[in-house]
């Protein structure tokens, strides 16, 4: 009866941890603003709260910030379009805006009055691409002769970060330690932007690339894992997961070919998408994936039917994953939910319900 008992709770402490892996997700339909027809998610924060923008053909395109199951238009600055890009877990969101006649300009939303321009680094544009818990802000603006990747700390001023020895940069992530990535131009006679790091120290790091010539990080965690994009000595372009030393890695790719990697967590899952074929006109059929294990998987073979996934975003620490996704009403920004595997569940409750019964037998015995 010993051994009964050792088994049963070995049994329900896999099942119990079996639980909480992300096997299957249920899908939430952000809808879109008023008066528009589609939307994008583009980030998320820790308590589930989501930007990303909704355009239609007629009304142009309009940040949002998505919490408590409402969504909310961040407005712009007069222009026709604004696109909200990342968030914090204060809730502050960064993007850019920009119309006929009015130059791109990169804006913080702090939730408490209208959006705050953020200025360039002495050109007439600038785009703000991500912002961490310290309100330190990333992006990239125009010069007076090109474009780098700047680095804000919200009501500051624009911090120039150079780049690779050529003549532009861009910045797209930043984590809690203010370590910054994206991709910036070398000093290469033949023209080539590589995937870069920058930790304060005042110099970019150069990750370098797959093998092709072309390589760019879209995103880092608080562990300084950095993951992207670049082109193979094949020429294809795959994502690339870079862990802090050494040369960055392929993640692979649906059928050996094409990939990008958008977001991780601080669990290592990464997200973005992939190409499952190739239409008439040649150009790539995209599914979103999550990458964990040493695997990557199709986000669609892990929801409920009715929706096609074509990328995902971002990921929070939690696992909700963020993206856009196509059902009966049309493209719409969703947020990924994790939940436990029903056939777990059931696991869980059969080895309580039996530790529980012969509990109960031994006191009736007693």
């Amino acid at each position: 009866m010993r051994r009964y008992v050792v088994a049963m709770t070995v049994l329900l402490s896999f099942a119990v941890r079996s639980a909480w892996g992300v096997i299957q997700y249920t899908v939430t339909d952000l809808g879109s603003l008023s008066g528009y027809t589609s939307s994008r998610a583009t980030g998320i924060n820790a308590d589930g709260q989501v930007v990303g923008y909704s355009w239609s053909n007629l009304a142009g395109s309009r940040a949002f910030r998505y919490s408590s199951g409402s969504m909310q238009n961040l407005g712009t600055f007069g222009t026709t379009k604004s696109y909200a890009t990342g968030i914090n877990n204060s809730g502050q969101v960064v993007g850019y805006t920009w119309g006929p006649s009015h130059p791109y300009q990169a804006f913080l939303y702090s939730g408490n009055g209208p959006m705050q321009k953020l200025g360039t680094l002495g050109g007439l544009q600038s785009y703000a691409t991500g912002i961490n818990n310290d309100g330190q802000i990333v992006g990239w603006s125009s010069t007076s002769d090109s474009y780098h990747a700047f680095l804000c700390n919200g009501t500051g001023s624009l911090k120039d970060l150079g780049t690779l020895g050529g003549s532009g940069s861009v910045a797209y992530g930043i984590n809690n330690s203010g370590q910054v990535v994206g991709e910036a131009d070398t000093a290469s006679a033949s023209y080539s932007t590589h995937a870069f790091l920058y930790s304060g120290s005042g110099l970019m790091q150069d990750l370098g690339t797959l093998g092709g010539a072309f390589s760019g990080a879209t995103g880092i965690n608080d562990s300084g894992q950095v993951v992207g994009w670049s082109d193979t000595s094949s020429g294809d372009r795959q994502a690339f997961l870079y862990n802090g030393s050494g040369a960055m890695q392929s993640i692979g790719a649906f059928g050996g070919r094409s990939s990008w990697a958008a977001g991780i967590n601080g669990s290592g899952q990464v997200v973005g998408w992939s190409a499952v074929g190739y239409d008439y006109y040649g150009d790539p059929i995209n599914h979103a994936f999550i990458f964990c294990n040493g695997m990557m998987t199709d986000l669609n073979a892990l929801i409920p039917s009715g929706w096609t996934l074509y990328g995902a975003n971002a990921i929070n620490d939690s696992g909700q994953i963020v993206g856009i996704g196509a059902n009966s009403s049309g493209q719409h920004a969703v947020l990924l939910t994790p939940m436990p595997e029903p056939s777990t569940i059931v696991l869980v409750g059969i080895a309580a319900a039996s530790l529980f019964a012969y509990a109960w037998r031994r006191r009736q015995v007693a």
